[in-house]
């Protein structure tokens, strides 16, 4: 070894060590005990912090499977209201059948009193559907809309203008602002020529 290298070797070695030096190292220990304690609240607040995400998580999946349920079972049921209403229909169709089957009485009395029945029943109808919105479109006489009729055929006419509706054969039915069904109609093509 060079004489340098010898001596600054032997400087080395021949360093006092400074009494406070242990303060030092307790407070390096300290820092680092405060850092363990920092990072484990850390930690633990982490996995609380987890724990409420899944528990959210898992809250908001089973809100969306139950608003699922119900909304297959409202698809399900949704015609419940209108089917219980056309019950009542199918009760007075019953009875005028049971009217027109009856064998005492008079054949035109009891012809009267089926008739009155049906009138009855078909009144009823017609009350059921307005109530949920079925409403019948009026064609006889109107100008003929493609929208909401289908013509089946023309006809000349002395008394209903051309393009107007001549006669009806089906009614038309609009379900809300929807047409449900078109009306069958025969369309005037005007005065006979």
């Amino acid at each position: 070894m060079g004489k340098k290298k010898k001596e600054k070797h032997k400087a080395h070695q021949e360093t006092p060590i400074p009494e406070d030096l242990g303060a030092v190292e307790e407070i390096a220990q300290e820092e680092s005990g405060k850092e363990e304690a920092d990072s484990e609240n850390l930690r633990e607040e982490l996995d609380k912090t987890k724990e409420q995400l899944l528990r959210v998580a898992a809250d908001a999946d089973n809100y969306k499977k139950r608003m699922e349920r119900e909304k297959e079972k409202m698809v399900k049921y949704a015609g419940e209201n209108i089917l219980r209403e056309l019950l009542a229909t199918v009760d007075n169709l019953e009875r005028a059948l049971e009217q027109g089957r009856a064998e005492t009485g008079d054949a035109q009395q009891k012809l009267d009193a089926m008739l009155e029945g049906i009138e009855l029943t078909y009144k009823g109808l017609l009350s059921v559907l307005e109530k949920f919105d079925v409403k019948p479109i009026d064609a006889e006489g109107e100008p003929f809309n493609p929208d909401e009729m289908d013509a089946l055929t023309m006809e000349a006419s002395d008394e209903v203008p051309a393009n107007h509706v001549l006669q009806e054969f089906a009614k038309g039915y609009r379900f809300k602002d929807r047409v449900l069904r078109h009306a069958q109609v025969v369309v005037s093509s005007g005065k006979n020529s």
